[in-house]
């Protein structure tokens, strides 16, 4: 039987649940996209993967080795900006849902770029389907409370 405190206490786990999915996706879009403008240190350094934009763009032409050089590196650049702007608006809650939708699809794409290039076990292996299907899944929570949509929406109310 579902009780009134069933569903208080269900309120307030999905309420933490959708804090750390924002926290969890949004530092996990901005941390890679940071390193690759070097913020955390140069190329080679400890927990480094790219250090500067030359040693992401080598690896994103790989990932987008079946698309025209050109294009690839404009979607590589794309992809930078949408995953800057992702990450900050998961993070502090504002337009949650669009950002989660647009990141899930994001992530989307760079699964399946992985897939055809390198196979898909790659995908699999860093586990890029669970970063879109979880950024699609904050999508469809009603209310995203800790976040400036849910003070937009009580300062409507």
């Amino acid at each position: 039987m579902n009780t009134l405190s069933d569903n208080n206490n269900s309120g307030k786990r999905l309420s933490l649940i959708q804090l750390y999915m924002r926290l969890a996706l949004g530092i996990g879009y901005l941390v890679p996209a940071l390193d690759r403008l070097g913020v955390w240190g140069a190329p080679g350094g400890h927990n480094i993967s790219w250090g500067d934009w030359d040693h992401f763009s080598v690896y994103a032409h790989q990932v987008m080795g079946f698309l025209p050089y050109g294009l690839a590196s404009v979607l590589a650049v794309a992809a930078t900006i949408a995953e800057l702007i992702f990450g900050v608006l998961l993070l502090i809650g504002w337009q949650t849902r669009l950002a989660a939708t647009g990141s899930g699809f994001l992530a989307l794409g760079f699964a399946l770029s992985m897939a055809v290039s390198f196979g898909i076990v790659s995908p699999l292996s860093y586990s890029v389907f669970v970063v879109s299907a979880s950024s699609f899944l904050l999508a469809t929570i009603p209310h995203y409370r800790w976040s400036l949509d849910e003070r937009r929406r009580r300062a409507r109310a």
